[in-house]
């Protein structure tokens, strides 16, 4: 199956949260397939699936046990086969999201590893006899002791993910392996989990940072890519997408330009890291709209110039609801989570819709840090009350930014559990589910799952969705993100209000071409004008229109 990756659109999959066919507190893969109907319904090409592998489940699958083998969890492989091919007759390809920066220190490698300093595993991991001064991205020191052989090992992330050793071309070749494996299966393609991390300096330096500067897009790692490419992807129609932790517009043009042969596109965090005040995470804050088009207009841009291509997301299993964040998760939740689909699918790179974001699901609003699961996000709440942050105020950071917010189970209904499971889920049902669900939405023509719908159609209609450039027209204005993108034969004009009060658009800032014809494809309101001009824009208003040669 082959897909036009720079018009189609990929809808992500957390399996643990998405459907519980068995009825149990977890989701699982016949899950997936019993709701593949409905994604074919809203169209979408291709799936991707966090990770369903063996696995402790430390951080909820991100930390790999067994990779060849499906956690009982989620089904049998039986299932993930008849999954790939049920896909396939409705035209959607599967992707999986594969962990090979570290590995669980379960993994049968790293058993072997912490056996001795000779044995053949060894080398399959990083170690020192004594720690330098990075930070794990969850906190703390980067190193673990290991007592049963007598030197530290590096852990980027939790202590149990340990680091794989990519300078040891016998990793290189066991990751490859076992891809390769996977790609027989007949998966379409592959997420690749913090890719830009696997390239460590040899030296391991010090300053006084936390070390991410030293291995962020490290030495060799476009040189692993382009083997992963000739030793994996050459030869199959394979969508790839690499998510790059802190990374920089000139690497992730290296990592997506077609003819270095590395991966297809690329996923990077700087536009969702404007509600960080001076870099703190964990601190609960509004966001910087100016920020965050003058960062996503720079990406759109630069990309352009470089042949490289974007993906395109607003939410995933890491990040908080997006209605929620830019928008407004009360009074105005339709117009707002519509808004901001219709700003996203307008630019250009290949949208990525995480489930629920397009029946506006918000942020549970959780108050006791019993109700939430993710080791991030308690790791950090034990953090902020041992520099003494105010309970309240510990309380309000989790609550905004805390991973669990894109966890909750998908509202399927109205039903108990949201029509998500028979059990009591793993982690509580979002309060808003009786009304915010997959089955109202279907039933309301003017929701915001019909919304998203018409997004999607529209990209596979018009090309210049992929192929126009693009210019933002209003980079300093405080609430309105206007922007066109420009092809040979057509023009695309994007105007947003990002504020809940109504706003002016001054058409000075937009001039028309001479002798094209305009039209609406898409608004959020009723009565929405049917060519662009002077408008007053109603709150959080958003609306596309085409221009075609007459």
């Amino acid at each position: 199956m082959k897909h036009n990756w720079k018009s189609a659109v990929v809808y992500q999959i957390y399996p643990k949260s998405f459907y519980s066919h068995r009825g149990g507190p977890t989701g699982d893969l016949a899950g997936v397939i019993d709701k593949l109907d409905y994604l074919a319904w809203l169209g979408v090409d291709y799936l991707w699936l966090t990770p369903f592998f063996q696995s402790p489940q430390q951080d909820h699958g991100y930390d790999i046990s067994d990779y060849y083998a499906i956690d009982p969890a989620y089904g049998d492989m039986q299932d993930l086969e008849r999954l790939i091919a049920e896909a396939r007759t409705r035209g959607i390809g599967l992707m999986l999201d594969i962990v090979v920066n570290h590995t669980s220190t379960e993994h049968p490698w790293f058993r072997e590893a912490r056996q001795g300093r000779d044995n053949p595993y060894r080398d399959f991991y990083i170690w020192r006899d004594a720690p330098n001064n990075w930070q794990s991205k969850f906190g703390g020191s980067a190193w673990e002791f290991d007592a049963q052989s007598g030197q530290y090992y590096l852990h980027l992330f939790d202590k149990t993910q340990a680091d794989l050793n990519w300078a040891n071309p016998a990793v290189r070749q066991a990751v490859f392996e076992m891809m390769r494996f996977w790609a027989d299966k007949g998966v379409a393609g592959f997420r690749l989990d913090v890719i830009n991390l696997i390239a460590k300096p040899a030296d391991y330096p010090e300053d006084d940072t936390d070390g991410r500067r030293f291995y962020t897009d490290g030495p060799q790692v476009h040189d692993y890519l382009q083997q992963m490419h000739r030793e994996v992807f050459a030869g199959r129609e394979l969508l790839t997408v690499g998510e790059m932790s802190s990374t920089k517009l000139a690497h992730c043009i290296d990592y997506t330009q077609p003819k270095r042969r590395e991966l297809s596109m690329a996923f990077n965090f700087h536009h969702l890291k404007v509600d960080y005040p001076q870099g703190e995470k964990w601190q609960a804050a509004p966001f910087d709209f100016i920020a965050l088009k003058r960062i996503l207009s720079e990406w759109q841009v630069g990309m352009v110039a470089g042949d490289g291509w974007n993906a395109l997301f607003w939410c995933n299993h890491d990040q908080p609801r997006v209605v929620s964040r830019f928008g407004d998760d009360g009074r105005y939740r339709v117009e707002s989570a519509k808004m901001l689909a219709s700003v996203l699918h307008g630019l250009r790179g290949t949208p990525y819709i995480y489930q629920g974001e397009e029946i506006a699901m918000a942020n549970p609003g959780f108050s006791r840090i019993e109700d939430y699961r993710d080791v991030e996000s308690l790791n950090a709440w034990r953090d902020l009350r041992a520099r003494g942050v105010a309970e309240a105020d510990a309380m309000a950071a989790i609550r905004q930014k805390s991973r669990d917010n894109a966890r909750t189970p998908m509202q399927w209904d109205d039903g108990p559990h949201a029509g998500f499971s028979r059990d009591q889920p793993w982690i509580g049902i979002a309060p808003d589910a009786a009304r915010v669900n997959v089955a109202a939405a279907m039933a309301e023509p003017d929701s915001v799952l019909h919304h998203y719908r018409r997004l999607i159609a529209l990209r596979k209609r018009h090309a210049v969705f992929a192929d126009g450039d693009y210019r933002c027209l209003t980079p300093a204005h405080a609430a309105i993100w206007a922007y066109l993108r420009t092809s040979a034969d057509a023009r695309l004009l994007v105007i947003a209000n990002f504020r809940g009060e109504p706003q002016e658009f001054d058409p000075a800032l937009a001039p028309l071409p001479i002798g094209w014809r305009w039209q609406r494809l898409c608004a959020n309101w009723p009565a929405a004008p049917d060519r662009p001009g002077p408008m007053r824009l109603r709150p959080y208003e958003a609306l596309i229109f085409l221009a075609e040669r007459g």
